[in-house]
């Protein structure tokens, strides 16, 4: 005992930014691995441990000078081995079984893995830590719940898209709602969002998925099934012309590509539907009619033609549906160096005033006028007399 005291202190004598003890003594101990984790908050350092069942992960803040009490509390009886990183350190303790302490010490540079540290102390909606077996099945967590390090910007993304609605539920205050997710396909981001909704927000969901292929549709129902997502269903149907008669609270279209994203916001409109959330992708209308006389200059290169295109696209769309009585949004959910198409457009049904609404129209059509362009969208609000 005392040897692994002298042990334990002599890796403590370093400032540890992070330890896991493992190799547990025999299958009777409750938890297979134990993380330490240093934090800061208000700048106060402290130790997170975590504590990893099969299936959970229990959480415990300790102050920092408790450290070497706690890990021999764990390692006295229970455990073979732990591993330690310093700034400047790496150590390496097992215990043999007749109880014999080898200690390993090497020098290594730590300080990457200290910042990842206290990158991940934002207080994400979801959290590390917890069961989401969604972001299990897609690679994003372990199967302890634990983000994999090669997926934490996809996690990030996730959890940045989540706030976005999260910041909308949070005003509307419902305790149901009918949800459509247009184009959803294999992504496990309905899942996800089917779980933020019932689990984390307790909100009483029915929610159905739409896509084009049939396999896509039965992999998705089984998913829903193996889950236990009573009200999560996916049909096969288009955005375009899909019917559905009963009210919609919510709309959201992730990558429905060109002009797809104009009939999911046309159905949306058409439903009343109080949010809408909608991320376009390869937007090629507006690029093949560009034509100006004054600003030629946009027209004249072709990647610059290409990006103002799609930013006007989304500009029409977002004056659209406030010309409709949206509170509109243009959002980045993602960095930009991951992906270009990374607008969001958020929508709430509210009182838009009625000179913001035709200041809105009259925006869309000088832009039209200017670059001899024919959308889609008004082309259907139009059509149905809705402008």
């Amino acid at each position: 005992m005392d040897e692994l005291i002298k042990a334990i202190d002599t890796i403590t004598n370093d400032e540890i930014i992070r330890l896991v003890i493992s190799n547990k003594k025999n299958k009777e101990i409750e938890y297979n691995k134990i993380n330490f984790i240093l934090k800061e908050k208000n700048k106060k350092q402290y130790y997170q441990i975590e504590k990893y069942t099969d299936k959970q992960v229990f959480h415990e803040n300790i102050d920092k000078e408790l450290i070497n009490t706690k890990i021999i509390e764990h390692m006295k009886d229970d455990y073979k081995q732990l591993s330690a990183w310093s700034n400047d350190n790496t150590f390496d303790l097992k215990v043999s079984k007749k109880g014999k302490i080898f200690l390993g010490k090497k020098k290594s540079d730590n300080k990457k893995f200290a910042n990842k540290s206290h990158n991940k102390e934002k207080n994400y909606i979801l959290k590390e830590g917890t069961i989401i077996q969604p972001l299990i099945d897609l690679g994003v967590f372990t199967k302890e719940g634990k983000v994999v390090n090669s997926k934490y910007d996809k996690y990030k993304q996730i959890n940045r898209f989540i706030e976005i609605i999260d910041d909308e539920i949070r005003k509307n205050n419902q305790e149901e709602l009918t949800i459509l997710d247009f184009g959803c396909g294999k992504s496990y981001l309905t899942f996800v969002l089917y779980y933020y909704f019932v689990e984390i927000k307790k909100i009483n969901v029915k929610m159905i998925g739409l896509d084009l292929k049939p396999d896509v549709i039965k992999k998705c129902n089984d998913i829903a099934k193996r889950y236990n997502y009573e009200n999560l269903k996916f049909e096969l149907g288009d955005i375009n012309g899909y019917k559905f008669t009963d009210k919609v609270d919510m709309v959201i279209t992730l990558h429905a590509c060109d002009t797809a994203t104009d009939y999911a916001l046309y159905n949306a409109i058409k439903w009343n539907t109080k949010m809408i959330f909608s991320v376009p992708c390869c937007q090629h209308e507006f690029n093949s009619q560009m034509k100006s006389d004054n600003l030629s200059l946009l027209t004249k290169y072709g990647i610059v033609q290409e990006r103002v295109a799609a930013l006007m696209t989304d500009a029409v769309r977002a004056n659209l549906l406030e010309y409709l009585g949206y509170k509109t949004q243009l959002l980045e959910f993602i960095d930009i160096s991951h992906s270009p198409k990374n607008i969001l457009i958020r929508a709430s049904k509210s009182g838009v005033t009625k000179e913001k609404r035709e200041k809105a129209l009259n925006e869309v059509n000088n832009l039209i006028k200017e670059f001899n362009l024919d959308p889609t969208l008004l082309k259907l609000l139009k059509n149905d007399n809705l402008i």
